[in-house]
């Protein structure tokens, strides 16, 4: 590599950062006179290390040599500019902030490894970071965390138009991915409200579940291969596109779901179902949940193989759908809704099922309402008053979010316990989500961050889904907000294991830290 004339940085980027009881020296220079991630009109997020108890681990800090090396290997992708560093230290839900100072924005895997090689010898902290629209903290620093941007990661490698195998990089984003797919009769196997934003590498990172879990199944199975960079620079090549591999341990198994703890994913190998010729969306409203779990039985038994989706959502979320997005139901007011999505390859054959279903379910008063859309645009405009919830909800003040794995028969049962438990101290307690799963959405808005109200909920929530064997994350991930929660879910043995796992790849613990493993296990 040629070398490069030294850069002059400016003064204040160099400043230490918080030492180990997370204390900042006499703000100085531009970022500390604005606050790290402030906005004209915005309220600011509070320092994550200000609102937790959390105390910054022994790493290095960023020195000016540090930023020349960063400039040599990825020219012209060191972001160091407060105002372009506001919002990747802040993540979707504004409830997190960090103060990183370095954004790097590689464009290929061996820039990544070079920038990890470095780090790894200079013990510098760092956040990987997709599209950052996560929802336990797990994509934005706690501390003054080196961000590492896959964003420029965008190329999509190959795709196989017999087997429907896509090979792309890491920063690809899923709707765009999709649009490329589509375009060549494939759909991709995961569909997210995020979609517009989330990365590829990020959905495998959390092992992202999405709308069409029910029918194509969980990232584990989908992933064929991937190619990751170890904390030391080390390239892992287990970018496959076998459908069959039985060769030793399937290594891309663990890095799938482990939150860039383990190496940062610079590319996939995804095996991509093909295109269905029909699709067609019921939007339904229910008397009661005990309807709801009627209506996906009969559902299953009455349309089998073209079952794609399953959705529900109570009153409350159309209600604030309706009320900060200006959303109308197509049907009228009900205790719950559920939609029901179908996809196969006979448009009439399909057609005939879903009629026949819907026909059953409204004669037995399982259902009191309904409407079916079979082109595009109407089926988009269903789908929307789902996946606009989470975005509802952020409108209607501060949100306390649980993404939970419950059986199926127990899944509203948490929504009506705290309801009765938080009375008039929450503003809306909303229960909604993947039901064909077993995935439940549990949300509480407040005016405004409560200690006392966060007592009420934590760790009662936990509690009780550990209570019904469940699991304090279907698809969320763990993050920073629940790594000291794991024990819940997981037995002592099974956290010593992943802590040993953590120590082996990433020894100087210099990925993603505070995130996904408890700070004591």
């Amino acid at each position: 590599m040629l070398p490069r004339r030294p850069l002059a940085w400016p003064a204040w980027l160099l400043r230490g950062a918080p030492g180990a009881a997370g204390s900042w020296g006499r703000p100085v220079g531009p970022l500390a006179r604005r606050g790290c991630c402030s906005a004209p009109g915005i309220p600011e997020v509070p320092l994550t290390r200000e609102r937790y108890p959390v105390r910054r681990l022994p790493f290095s800090t960023v020195s000016e040599q540090d930023l020349a090396a960063f400039e040599r290997i990825v020219p012209g992708g060191v972001i160091t500019d407060p105002e372009a560093l506001q919002a990747p230290n802040v993540d979707w839900l504004r409830t997190l902030r960090g103060c990183s100072k370095v954004l790097l924005r590689p464009r290929t895997s061996e820039e990544v490894s070079h920038i990890l090689r470095h780090c790894h010898e200079r013990n510098l902290a760092v956040n990987p970071q997709g599209g950052n629209t996560g929802m336990v903290g797990g994509s934005v620093p706690v501390f003054d965390e080196i961000i590492l941007s896959t964003a420029r990661m965008n190329r999509v490698l190959s795709f196989h138009s017999v087997s429907g195998i896509l090979v792309c990089q890491a920063g690809c984003v899923l709707e765009e991915l999709s649009r490329y797919v589509e375009e060549r009769d494939f759909i991709m196997p995961l569909d997210l409200g995020a979609k517009g934003s989330c990365h590829i590498g990020g959905n495998v990172a959390t092992n992202a579940g999405g709308l069409r879990f029910l029918r194509y199944g969980s990232l584990h199975g989908t992933v064929l291969g991937l190619e990751v960079v170890l904390a030391n620079g080390t390239v892992l090549d287990c970018l496959t596109s076998l459908r069959k591999d039985n060769t030793g341990y399937d290594l891309k198994q663990l890095f799938i779901g482990s939150e860039g703890t383990l190496g940062i994913i610079t590319a996939v190998s995804i095996l991509c179902p093909p295109k269905p010729r029909a699709v067609n969306v019921a939007f339904l409203g229910c008397p009661g949940f005990a309807e709801v779990l009627q209506t996906f039985s009969t559902c299953k038994g009455m349309l089998g193989e073209i079952l794609s989706a399953f959705e529900f959502m109570d009153a409350v979320c159309m209600q604030l759908v309706g009320r900060h997005l200006h959303l109308a139901s197509p049907v009228q007011e009900s205790p719950f809704y559920v939609l029901i999505e179908t996809s196969g390859s006979n448009a009439g054959h399909d057609a005939e099922k879903l009629g026949r279903f819907l026909e059953h379910v409204l004669g037995s008063g399982l259902v009191t309402d309904g409407t079916m859309a079979t082109d595009q645009r109407k089926v988009k405009m269903l789908w929307t008053l789902r996946e606009r919830i989470t975005e509802a909800l952020s409108r209607d003040g501060y949100v306390y979010k649980y993404d939970l794995s419950l059986p199926v028969e127990r899944l509203y049962d948490i929504v009506t316990d705290l309801r009765a438990r938080l009375g008039p101290h929450a503003k809306h307690v909303v229960g909604y989500g993947h039901l064909g799963d077993g995935n439940l959405h549990l949300n509480v808005t407040a005016e405004a961050f409560s200690p006392s109200l966060l007592a009420a909920l934590e760790p009662h929530v936990y509690e009780w889904t550990a209570g019904q064997q469940g699991s304090v994350s279907a698809e969320h991930g763990v993050g920073f907000r629940k790594r000291d929660v794991l024990g819940y879910s997981k037995p002592p043995g099974a956290l010593q294991l992943m802590q040993q796992l953590k120590a082996l790849l990433d020894p100087k613990g210099i990925l993603n830290p505070y995130k996904t493993l408890p700070s004591q296990a």
